[in-house]
């Protein structure tokens, strides 16, 4: 029977995910104890928190979090020892969560990592550490099944908790998958959130991170300003990361509250925006891979420390940053060749964003070839559901 479970992720994206895996072991276990390291979500959904995430992306980023992430590290060894969870889960976060497997393994706890490091992007090494510490991998790209298997270490790709979210999400207004992209289901959203129905709609979305909102925030200003000098019939919506405090909210909003935009919406809920979205503008991470797997075509922006974006050029070994050109690179077979634009640092500016917008919002024949390049993406997780296998395997380990 399983009874005690511990959840620890580090970041946003990968605490929303250990709220649905929280949510599948309640459900498929009442009474079960879990505890863990996450946010409000995954405390809303029956986690008892040792500590808050303090994630942090990039070498120069990760320095004013070290004394937390060390504190909450404390935290997390005496909980092993105290609570004695039948299954340890950890989610992605692997600077943090290959520490703790290290302690779990001295424990003679089971392991079951959940969301692969970017293995595949660098420190490729890490692959075999990881089959020497975890009883199991579940992955959420199919190329990662393949190269943890080749390596002899036991995997199954489990699809992606996005899909989960999304899935849920449309059959709460009455669709299916399937409906996603066509024009009822957007106006059904923009209604939902409050804009024109009848209008089309450009999603921001900066980030949700304080450092890369504060790079990328004068961009989307401008991409805002612009856009209502340019194409004056869209709206303007700009979902916030819900880890965001009330300070970086009002940054947020303040910074394009004064581009001038004359039809701009803040929200609090990225599905429902995307689903109501013609098009957007999206900082690099999980938010590329939801916008691909709702058909929002979408220009990728980033921008880093000049020492973390001179480190990675060293020693990132994929050609593209967003996960959507990453699976059309590595996982669709019937690829056109076509990836979506990754502007970076100095890149990504004013005009460039403009030029890459210009190509999917007034130019028909390419926007129907990115669109069809986003579907072949998303029929590689139709049919899954990651937080219910995840869960399985969780309760497979605890019986083993």
């Amino acid at each position: 029977m399983l009874e005690r479970v511990m959840i620890i992720t580090g970041e946003s994206s990968g605490e929303l995910y250990g709220s649905f895996l929280a949510a599948a072991l309640r459900e498929r276990n009442p009474g079960i104890r879990l505890s863990g390291v996450g946010g409000e979500r995954m405390r809303s959904a029956g986690v008892e928190l040792l500590s808050g995430i303090a994630g942090a992306f990039g070498i120069v980023e990760a320095v004013g979090a070290y004394r937390r992430v060390r504190e909450t590290f404390r935290k997390v060894c005496e909980a092993l020892r105290s609570f004695r969870p039948q299954v340890l889960v950890l989610i992605d976060y692997p600077d943090f969560n290959m520490r703790v497997a290290r302690e779990a393994k001295r424990e003679g706890i089971r392991i079951l990592y959940y969301v692969s490091p970017q293995v595949w992007a660098w420190r490729g090494k890490r692959v075999k550490v990881l089959g020497e510490l975890v009883d199991r991998m579940a992955v959420l790209f199919p190329f990662e099944e393949q190269l943890y298997t080749e390596a002899g270490v036991p995997c199954e790709f489990v699809g992606h908790p996005a899909m989960d979210e999304i899935g849920e999400t449309v059959r709460s207004a009455g669709y299916g998958v399937g409906d996603i992209g066509r024009q009822e289901v957007r106006r059904t959203f923009r209604k939902d959130r409050g804009m024109d129905p009848g209008r089309p709609v450009l999603v921001l979305m900066p980030g949700s991170r304080s450092h890369e909102i504060g790079r990328l925030l004068p961009v989307m200003a401008e991409a805002t300003r612009e856009m209502g000098r340019r194409y004056p019939d869209y709206q303007v919506a700009v979902p916030v990361a819900p880890n965001l405090d009330g300070a970086a909210e009002s940054a947020i909003r303040s910074s394009l509250e004064g581009a001038g935009h004359p039809a701009l919406f803040f929200t609090r809920d990225a599905v429902r925006t995307l689903l109501a979205a013609d098009s957007a503008v999206i900082a690099s991470g999980t938010s590329t891979l939801q916008a691909a797997l709702l058909g929002v075509p979408m220009v990728v922006v980033y921008k880093l420390s000049p020492l973390t974006y001179w480190l990675g050029r060293l020693l990132v070994q994929v050609r593209h940053i967003s996960l959507v050109n990453i699976l059309l690179d590595k996982s669709v077979a019937d690829d056109s060749g076509l990836r979506i634009g990754e502007l970076l640092q100095g890149k990504a500016g004013r005009e460039r964003v403009m030029e890459e917008l210009g190509g999917i919002i007034g130019n028909a024949s390419r926007r129907e070839e990115m669109l069809a390049q986003l579907e072949k993406v998303r029929r590689l997780f139709l049919g899954k559901s990651a937080s219910l296998r995840t869960a399985e395997m969780v309760e497979d380990l605890a019986g083993g």
